[in-house]
């Protein structure tokens, strides 16, 4: 190949080059990555979205005095020829590793200024930064990494879906305010003024309505939009969900088209982050009652990597000489026991942290006993006697070298506490596996709770969902003690989605409304669309949501899910990059027929 026959800006990309290119000539263009200067020969890292390819410029090179003079970042086009590097140069982690390319000329396509941030390496800048200069950040190789895994998770499971019968579809962006869920965006109406459109929280209504269309099997890539504060799991302003309905399914039929796309899914980039092979759960997925799970796990998102269970042992100081406990019983409350296996050989200290821990999280604390060759220490241990000891531990299957942790209050705060006391100390003992992704489904979740505040019964979960029982179960039970077709699936304890068998019948959707206050016009009023349309013949139905950005989250090995999204916000909902939330002129106000009333300030 002659010069004057490349390609204006390359010939290969900059992780293309093998040995067997040694001697072809090559025009790269990328970004000035790293420059080296060793006694006068210059070494330039090139990149591009493909990876890196080592320039040498020698003093007498058309290229150097160019290449010298650019910072880094500033976007090139070099001619050269491929050479082998020497064998003691080699850099084996580098796919272009054992060549390089000796660069005769190059063309400046664009000078970069001072750098807010460096490109190359990984060093921590802070959050302001990094949003402000997304764009710069997104040239460093884990985010871009990232971001590429994100694209390929969604080609993944947009092909696995279509392999298992569901047809894409998209669903309207601009829809109507829900009085259900988390608070809407709003978007004003020019030609309506005084009236509103919502953001989607979820496609949730149209997806069902989908069914009832006709449709057997949904899918899409849904975004949803809702105004509330940032987590650590979940962006500010907008996500992305994997949103699929089925017809004429059961919760079994559910489980079996996700459970399948999921598992392939982890499988197939269960590496991404981590060298070691990763074991992922087979389907079917364990199914776990949501009351056995706040049990045994403490809380609804179980991380089943750790071997620890949770176990009530109220009735054992129900009569006992530990005062305390005996009379949180009495009191109507619980006691629960977290075990600390293999911990005769921990000190003193590491039960006294755990309790200062627990205080420091907002408890009163966390009781323990300790255990070492057989000899029981601590108070609990000495109030409640050496036979209640022995029943005790008897019971839950410790030896004679293992400590015991204990939350005890009303039942709530007792299971919360203990479950944060399990994690703690899965990790503290290093007993959480690693090299898993250990999904489950927490099923029977109650239909109804009772709203202290409000005081009131209201829906715990999903409104639309089918009771178990159906319309015989909302006339005949106790309210708080029907369970619904809903379900979560989890994994490594973090929350993929929420699901349900939707309750398709208009006389069991009203009478459930009712139960939890509202009244027929109410229903009306508010779920119009969907309420009318189950009265034209509607079949059964159900289906899920995965959450897109937590699956790439878990396959990256991230803690934040800034790390896994292009452009996030900040905690504060705003993108620094593009000054948004911003003002708007009076003009496009009038347009709108909004007059703005602000707070005061200060």
């Amino acid at each position: 190949m002659t010069e004057t026959a490349l390609h204006p800006y390359r010939t290969h990309h900059c992780a293309a080059l093998r040995v067997s290119d040694v001697g072809t000539p090559v025009r790269l263009s990328g970004w000035i990555h790293r420059k080296r200067d060793h006694g006068g020969v210059l070494f330039v890292d090139l990149r591009d979205h493909h990876g890196l390819t080592q320039l040498v410029v020698g003093p007498s090179s058309p290229a150097f005095a160019v290449l010298e003079r650019l910072r880094v970042e500033s976007v090139v086009t070099v001619d050269g020829e491929v050479v082998a590097r020497e064998a003691g140069t080699v850099n084996a982690n580098l796919p272009t590793g054992a060549i390089e390319v000796r660069a005769r000329g190059v063309s400046v396509q664009s000078e970069a200024a001072e750098l807010p941030l460096p490109v190359a390496g990984e060093a921590e800048y802070p959050e302001e930064i990094r949003l402000k200069y997304r764009f710069l950040d997104l040239r460093r190789e884990r985010l871009h990494r990232n971001i590429m895994l994100r694209s390929g998770v969604i080609a993944s499971l947009r092909r696995r879906m279509i392999e298992q019968g569901f047809t894409e579809f998209q669903t309207p962006i601009l829809t109507a305010s829900s009085p259900e869920g988390a608070r809407d965006y709003l978007v004003p109406s020019r030609v309506h003024p005084g009236k509103f459109y919502a953001l989607p929280q979820a496609p949730q209504m149209f997806k069902q309505l989908l069914m009832v269309a006709g449709f057997d099997r949904y899918f899409q890539i849904a975004p949803c939009f809702r105004d509330e504060d940032a987590r650590a799991d979940r962006s500010p302003g907008e996500f992305y969900q994997l949103d699929f309905e089925m017809s004429f399914v059961t919760q079994d039929d559910v489980f079996a088209a996700i459970e399948p796309v999921l598992a392939g899914v982890f499988e197939e980039f269960a590496g991404f982050a981590r060298e070691a092979p990763w074991g992922v759960t087979k389907p079917p997925f364990p199914r776990i009652p949501f009351a056995e799970s706040m049990l045994r796990y403490g809380n609804d998102k179980p991380d089943l990597r750790n071997p620890l269970i949770i176990s009530d042992v109220s009735a054992h100081f129900a009569q006992s000489g530990f005062g305390l406990f005996e009379r949180i019983v009495a009191g109507g409350g619980v006691v629960r026991a977290i075990p600390a296996p293999g911990t005769a050989a921990m000190s003193r200290k590491f039960f006294d942290d755990m309790n200062e821990w627990a205080r420091g999280e907002g408890h009163a604390g966390l009781g323990y006993v300790t255990r070492k060759g057989g000899e029981f220490g601590g108070p609990i241990a000495k109030n409640h006697g050496e036979a209640g000891m022995v029943a005790l531990y008897d019971a839950l299957g410790l030896g004679p070298d293992d400590g015991c942790f204990f939350a005890a209050g009303k039942e709530a705060a007792a299971a919360k506490l203990a479950g944060h006391a399990r994690t703690r100390v899965g990790e503290q003992l290093g007993l959480i596996a690693q090299g898993e992704f250990r999904f489950c489904w927490i099923v029977d979740f109650p239909m109804f709770e009772y709203d202290e505040e409000a005081k009131k019964i209201d829906f715990s979960h999903n409104p639309f969902s089918m009771p178990q029982g159906e319309l015989a179960a909302l006339e005949n039970e106790d309210p708080l003690s029907i369970k619904a077709y809903q379900y979560d699936i989890v994994c490594n304890g973090v929350e993929l989605s929420s699901g349900a068998i939707r309750n398709h019948r208009p006389e069991i959707m009203y009478k459930a409304f009712e139960i939890a206050g509202y009244t027929r016009d109410q229903v009306d009023a508010n779920f119009s669309g969907m309420i009318n349309a189950f009265k034209y013949g509607a079949p059964p139905h159900g289906g899920s949501a995965p959450g897109v950005d937590r699956i790439v989250m878990l396959l990256a090995d991230e803690p934040n899910i800034r790390e896994v999204v292009l452009f996030p916000m900040n905690q504060k909902a705003e993108d620094l990059m593009m000054n948004a939330p911003a003002p708007v002129s009076d003009r496009q106000l009038r347009d709108l027929s909004i007059r703005l009333n602000l707070p005061a300030k200060g």
